[in-house]
This record gives C-alpha cells, sequence and structure tokens, in this order.
C-alpha cells in the first residue's frame, strides 16, 4: 500500500512509515541529538507526539485527512538513541470522521497512549 498523506514531513522528525495496511499503520522514530530535551539526554515528548499524529495520519492515509482533536497519555519517557515504534489503528469510523488509536513503546515498554480523532475533508484544509 502506498502512502497518500503528510508527504512533505521531515521523516526524520516525525518517523517513518515501516508498515502500511487499510485502517492501520506502524511507523519507527528513532530519536537524535535534535529532540534532546536536557543533558541527561530525555527526549521532548513534542517529538513522540509528532511521530503518533503522524502514525494517525497515515492510518487514515486520505490527503486531505486532518487531526481535530487529541486524548494523549506519556507513560514512559524516552531518552536519546531509543528507536520507538508506534502503532496506529483505526478503531471507529463514521462518515468523514475516524477514531485512531495509537500506541507507543520502545522494546517491550509502552511509552504513549493516544486516541486520535480525525476528519478527512473533500478539499485541503489550507482551501476551506
Amino acid at each position: 500500500m502506498k502512502l497518500n498523506t503528510h508527504l512533505e514531513l521531515d521523516n526524520s522528525l516525525n518517523g517513518k512509515v515501516i508498515e502500511l495496511k487499510s485502517a492501520y499503520s506502524k511507523v519507527e522514530l528513532t530519536t537524535t541529538p535534535q529532540m534532546v530535551a536536557d543533558k541527561q539526554g530525555l527526549i521532548h515528548g513534542g517529538f513522540i507526539f509528532c511521530a503518533a499524529d503522524f502514525a494517525a495520519m497515515a492510518a487514515v492515509n486520505d490527503p486531505y485527512v486532518v487531526l481535530a482533536k487529541s486524548e494523549t497519555k506519556f507513560t514512559a519517557p524516552v531518552k536519546l538513541n531509543d528507536i520507538v515504534i508506534l502503532e496506529a489503528i483505526i478503531k471507529e469510523q463514521n462518515g468523514i470522521k475516524s477514531t485512531v488509536e495509537v500506541i507507543a513503546s520502545v522494546e517491550d515498554k509502552t511509552v504513549f497512549k493516544g486516541v486520535f480523532y480525525t476528519a478527512t475533508l473533500e478539499k485541503h484544509v489550507l482551501e476551506i
């Protein structure tokens, strides 16, 4: 399956799609020095959120999908050089709306959970 959305993103910052199926995506994010928040090597949560948002958009996989709302929880810290795997699954679809669950893990440890509420528009959001 081909990725149809968010094609201009810098995948070094938001992760890369490593698996894509209907209503499902898997994204891999390798943390880098640009993401570090402190001298101990803690990764800023915004990068994890960004990768989770991207995974949700990829699961919907429409050029005009946008994020409307999210409910997220960071469950463990992420550090420099961690490889974060994010799995996104569409749990519900109703017309233009989709509810996507995203779980991120480092090795066997869950580091992030989120529900992303998306809308798939008829045209680009900047053209409305």
